[in-house]
């Protein structure tokens, strides 16, 4: 069992928010869904928000922050955010100044110790973190518009890997969108897409075992079984697969890697059978390919 407990309450484009957990201490990595929805996320897993030893933002768009003015005011934790992010935040005012921490370059949270690594994405200072805890290592980059020697670094090595996989380019090219909303997603300060999401793990350091969560999948241009399919297709070629579990992020479902949502063999379900399944991972010391449900 990964020594990160990683709990995904919510990834998309109308909400960001996850719950990490080492040792005693856990973090909530954005907050980009409602008050409510986070407290409730968390008390499926037994957390209270007065348990959080702090929040980390990624950087100020709505949805990664929507939630965060309500929950600073309700439960008074304490929030990391870059100083760029916090003059960028249209919400900063409505957030309690109790609150409000300027980032630096290393912070000690508990039993964690939190790095920012700078991603590309159109942001005012956007960031991605590694946590560490006694040599283990978990990576959070979301939004990001491609993958620098910056952000490969601080994905190598981990034992869990958030990643951002939003897009097929197929997809977004013959889709509704707009020409020029398609040029900013897949521009360097966009959003990556399902290949390169794959590429960039394949093409990482080996390691015994990693669990890998595919996270911000666009609901337009993009399925589960898509982002799946093609990272898995990619390791697999590259002779990774047998090392990873990898996991597909919900928008409206929670997702994690803890032994609550695992399933028995009876109840697996071929992922590729269902095209609206939500949420769930691959694992494969199961026979054959299999998708479990997140929870």
């Amino acid at each position: 069992m990964s020594k990160f407990q990683v709990h995904v309450l919510a990834s998309g484009s109308k909400g960001n928010a996850i719950y990490i957990q080492s040792g005693g201490t856990g973090l909530l990595i954005d907050a980009g869904i409602s008050a409510r929805r986070i407290a409730s996320g968390l008390a499926e897993i037994g957390v209270k928000p007065a348990d959080l030893s702090g929040i980390l933002i990624t950087h100020e768009h709505r949805d990664h922050v929507a939630g965060l003015p309500v929950f600073c005011r309700k439960y008074g934790v304490p929030v990391y955010a870059k100083e760029a992010t916090w003059y960028g935040l249209a919400c900063r005012r409505e957030i309690e100044p109790v609150c409000c921490r300027i980032l630096p370059e290393t912070v000690r949270l508990g039993e964690l110790t939190v790095d920012p690594f700078s991603i590309p994405h159109d942001a005012a200072d956007p960031v991605g973190f590694v946590l560490t805890n006694n040599g283990a290592k978990c990576t959070v980059a979301t939004d990001v518009g491609f993958v620098t020697e910056t952000v490969r670094a601080a994905l190598a090595d981990a034992d869990v890997v958030i990643l951002e996989s939003n897009h097929d380019v197929n997809m977004l090219k013959n889709g509704p969108y707009p020409r020029m909303l398609q040029q900013r997603i897949l521009s360097n300060r966009g959003h990556l897409s399902n290949a390169d999401a794959a590429w960039t793990l394949a093409k990482l350091p080996p390691k015994p075992s990693m669990d890998v969560f595919l996270a911000h999948l666009s609901h337009e241009n993009n399925t589960p079984n898509l982002a799946f399919n093609t990272v898995r297709d990619v390791l697999d070629t590259a002779g990774r697969l047998p090392s990873v579990r990898l996991f597909v992020t919900s928008q409206e479902r929670r997702v994690t890697n803890c032994s609550e949502g695992e399933l028995t063999d009876e109840d697996q379900t071929d992922f590729t059978a269902s095209d609206d399944l939500v949420g769930g991972y691959f694992d494969r010391s199961n026979a054959g390919t299999r998708l479990q449900p997140g929870f």
